[in-house]
C-alpha cells in the first residue's frame, strides 16, 4: 500500500521561512530511516503558495489563480510518499517524525494512494494495459 503524508502549511511556511539547521538535521535523519526500512519512495518541501498557481476548471473552461492563497490550513508545505503494509505501519512511522515546524503546531495528514483494484470495472483491461505501460515509461526515467 502507498501512502502520502501531507505536511499542512504554517504561517511561516507561507511566509518562506526556511527549516533550521537543528530542524533539517532532524529531518534528515528521520529520512534515513525511512530510506533504511525501505518505505521511502519520494519526499520534498514545497514552496510557499505566493510561488504558485491554481487552475480551476469549471466545464470546458480554465481560470488560472496565482497564489497567494489565503487559508494557511489548508495549504500543503510538503510530502512523503511511502509503501507500507497498512495505515497502522504509516501511523507508527509518522509518530516519529519531528515536528515539522520545528516547534509549536504543525499538522500532517495520511491518505492512502489509490490502486488500480480500487477502480473495479472502471478500469477497462484496456485502461490497465495503458495505465501499467505508462508507469513502466515513468519508472525507465527515473
Amino acid at each position: 500500500m502507498r501512502f502520502m503524508v501531507i505536511v499542512k502549511a504554517s504561517p511561516d511556511s507561507e511566509a518562506g521561512v526556511m527549516p533550521s539547521q537543528k530542524l533539517l538535521t532532524e529531518m534528515g535523519q528521520f529520512n534515513e530511516e525511512l530510506v533504511k526500512a525501505g518505505v521511502l519512495l519520494a519526499g520534498e518541501g514545497l514552496h510557499p503558495s505566493s510561488k504558485g498557481a491554481r487552475i480551476r476548471f469549471s466545464g470546458a473552461g480554465r481560470n488560472v489563480i496565482e497564489g497567494p492563497f489565503a487559508e494557511t490550513k489548508e495549504l500543503v508545505a510538503g510530502f512523503w510518499l511511502l509503501q507500507v503494509t497498512s495505515k497502522a505501519e504509516v501511523i507508527e512511522w509518522m509518530k516519529r517524525c519531528p515536528n515539522p515546524s520545528g516547534h509549536g503546531d504543525s499538522e500532517i495528514e495520511i491518505r492512502q494512494v489509490l490502486e488500480p483494484a480500487d477502480f473495479g470495472g472502471a478500469l477497462t483491461p484496456e485502461l490497465r494495459e495503458q495505465e501499467a505501460a505508462l508507469r513502466s515509461r515513468i519508472d525507465s526515467t527515473t
